[in-house]
This record gives C-alpha cells, sequence and structure tokens, in this order.
C-alpha cells in the first residue's frame, strides 16, 4: 500500500467512524420543569460531540421563546463504548453544569445527571 493510498484509507475509515457515531443527530429531549420539551442536536466537536438546543416547544407542542434556543448545552462527549457517553450538560434551571452520562440504543438516548446526591434521568427520541 502506497503512502497516499493508506492516508487515504485512514481519511474514509475515521470519516465513516464519525458519521456513525449513535449520538449524531437531532433529538427531541423529555419534558422539563416547565413542561417544555425541544429539539437538541448533537454534533461532532472536534474530537468530541456537543449539543445545542434547536427549537423549544410548549406543553401543547407550539413552538415557544426560550434564551436557550441557540445554546450549547452539551459538550466534551467522548464515547465510551457500547453506546455509552459522558460529557457535560448545562443545566440553566439551576444556572450549574454537570456530568452526563449518556446511553443510546437504536432511537432513544437516555441523559443521567446527578447535583450532588439528587440524579434526574431524561428519555430523548431520535427526530433525525
Amino acid at each position: 500500500m502506497t503512502r497516499k493510498s493508506a492516508i487515504l484509507a485512514l481519511v474514509l475509515l475515521t470519516g465513516g467512524a464519525a458519521q456513525a457515531e449513535p449520538i449524531v443527530g437531532t433529538w427531541l429531549t423529555g419534558p422539563d420543569n416547565k413542561d417544555q420539551v425541544a429539539h437538541m442536536q448533537i454534533t461532532s466537536c472536534g474530537a468530541s460531540f456537543c449539543g445545542k438546543v434547536l427549537r423549544a416547544f410548549g406543553s401543547e407542542g407550539q413552538q415557544v421563546t426560550t434564551p436557550n434556543v441557540g445554546k450549547r448545552v452539551i459538550w466534551d462527549v467522548t464515547a465510551q463504548g457500547s453506546g455509552t457517553y459522558r460529557g457535560k450538560v448545562l443545566l440553566p434551571l439551576y444556572r450549574t453544569t454537570v456530568d452526563g452520562l449518556f446511553s443510546v440504543v437504536g432511537d432513544r438516548l437516555k441523559l443521567k445527571g446527578c447535583m450532588g446526591p439528587v440524579c434526574r434521568t431524561q428519555s430523548w427520541t431520535r427526530v433525525h
């Protein structure tokens, strides 16, 4: 194998692996304390993944304006293997950042974060 073909093979293999990451996509979050949900877009951000709020919806499905739309609220997410990831999650309501554990199985993502001894879990569904 020539050096040029080895580099091309490496680029093709790494590009395909990044796109095949199960966490990448747009997800419908579970309801928050205001009974609002959001479309969260998770993308590759260098060597890790990050996510921002694309749009938010009220309890009756109407699109709402919140200060979080457009905000990056997930970052430094790294794959741990077998569809699990770890990273940072901003909790805007509490104005704090927590360590998040993400688990992806098919079109479902489970996110768990803890503030001290209190942990919360949310289930998300893939939009696309």
